[in-house]
Parts: structure tokens; sequence; C-alpha cells
């Protein structure tokens, strides 16, 4: 189970999230707050593993509020706002995503399956993952997947995740890309999503996703979606709904 304060000064909003929220049967609401001061003295006596929190609020705004807690019990963030220019900031303070408003719903529960990684892990101290036939890791292993047991033949290979550039959604499995290789994967993209490290690895589309540090070039498209070419001159195609956490993840420190 996981415990989930909602931290935003508008009741819609707010509403709009507890009810997407209702429809996940391992999540607790254990708070819900409309002012940035009293969420922070509320979640200080009662901790979460999750907020959701506006960026733009009374008293004190979303950012501020996050900031206020020292690293170690920082509650996961995923950031609300109508704004895409915070972007950045949310990501020095290592919230996990960053939701345009209006919400979209795919987009939600991305994010929240990205907030149940990195809350297993956190429960689990990251322990790595023994390698299974069908290439995952064990349900029961906590850390991110390291890498894949393929078939090739009649011989089983073994691939490294940090050596994939990018994944390819085929129906119910997956085709793993590896310079210039195929290798297919008897897992869905959505599974595969929730066991990458997401700080290497980003879902750009519906059906792709892509190592961060392989691309290349952003092109931006007439209807707010972009294309990716990567290192090795592959073409992607980013859908709009995922290219303001790729654009975050693309700056360069500061």
């Amino acid at each position: 189970m996981m415990r989930v304060a909602v931290v935003d000064d508008e009741p819609l909003a707010r509403r709009g999230v507890i009810a997407r929220l209702a429809a996940h049967p391992d999540i607790v609401l254990a708070g819900e707050y409309a002012d940035g001061q009293v969420a922070l003295e509320g979640l200080r006596e009662h901790p979460v593993d999750l907020a959701f929190v506006d960026v733009q609020m009374p008293t004190l705004d979303g950012l501020s509020m996050l900031a206020a807690f020292p690293a170690e019990t920082r509650p996961l963030g995923i950031l609300l706002t109508a704004h895409d220019r915070f972007a950045l900031r949310a990501f020095e303070l290592k919230a996990i995503d960053y939701l345009l408003k209006p919400i979209d719903d795919n987009r939600f529960a991305d994010a929240l399956a990205r907030a149940r990684q990195f809350h297993q892990w956190r429960q689990a101290g990251q322990a790595a993952a023994p390698v299974p036939e069908n290439g995952m890791a064990d349900d029961g292993a906590m850390g991110p997947v390291r890498r894949f047991s393929v078939r090739i033949g009649r011989r089983l290979a073994f691939v490294e995740a940090g050596e994939v550039e990018w994944i390819q959604a085929d129906g119910d499995y997956a085709v793993l890309h590896v310079r210039g290789r195929r290798h297919l994967l008897r897992e869905s993209l959505q599974r595969l999503a929730e066991r990458l490290d997401p700080q290497r690895f980003l879902r750009v589309h519906r059906s792709a996703i892509v190592r961060i540090d392989c691309v290349a070039e952003l092109q931006a498209l007439p209807n707010r979606d972009a294309l990716l070419r990567l290192r090795d001159g592959t073409p992607l195609r980013a859908s709009r709904t995922y290219i303001d956490a790729l654009l975050a993840h693309l700056q360069p420190a500061r």
C-alpha cells in the first residue's frame, strides 16, 4: 500500500486527482490540503509516501513546500501545473513526474506507475534483481532491471539494460533495439516501463521508450508532438503528453 496526499488550492483539481486515485486499490488517501503551508505542517506530522503537489499556491508554493523537507524524508512528488516553465526546477528537486493541467488520464497512470516503482525501491533499498527465463527481474525483486535474457536461436544471450537504446511495443510483446539488432521479449511495454530505471529510460509514446542519453535531437511538430532523432539516426515520434518530462530530463545540469 502507498500513502498519498493531494495538495492543490483548486477544489476541482483536488477532486480530479482523488477520483483517479480511487481506481487504484493499493493507494490510501492520507491527506488533502488546499494550502502549501498547512500541507507542510500536516505532512511533517503525518508523513506520506507520495504527494501530488500543485506548483502555484497561496502562502507557500508547491516547489518551496517540497524543498522544505530534507531529501531523506521528502515524499515522492508528482507536480501539477498549467505551465511548463517549472519543469527543470521540478527535476532538480527530484520530483518523479510532472503533469500538465488538464491532466491526461494516460499520463496520470504512467506517473502513478513510476511512483509505485520508486516507492518499492525505497522500501527495498534498491535490492539487485536476478534475471529469470522470461527476461525480466523477479516480481519479488524491487530494484530496476539491470539486464535481459533473450533467445537467439537455441542460445540464451544476455543484454545489459544500459545497452538498450530504445524499446518498441509489438502487441503484447516488446522489441529491444540494441546497436542495430532487435530482440523480442514476452513482456508488455507497460510492464517494462515500471521496471526500468526512470532516471535513464523514459516513455515518450504509448508505443516507445527511449534511453534518455540516446536522444540527439528534438524537433517540435505543429500539434505539439515532437520528432526525436537518436544518436544512431533512428527517428521516433514523441507524444505531446510526454514532451515536458522529456525536456526536463534533457536539460543540462546548472
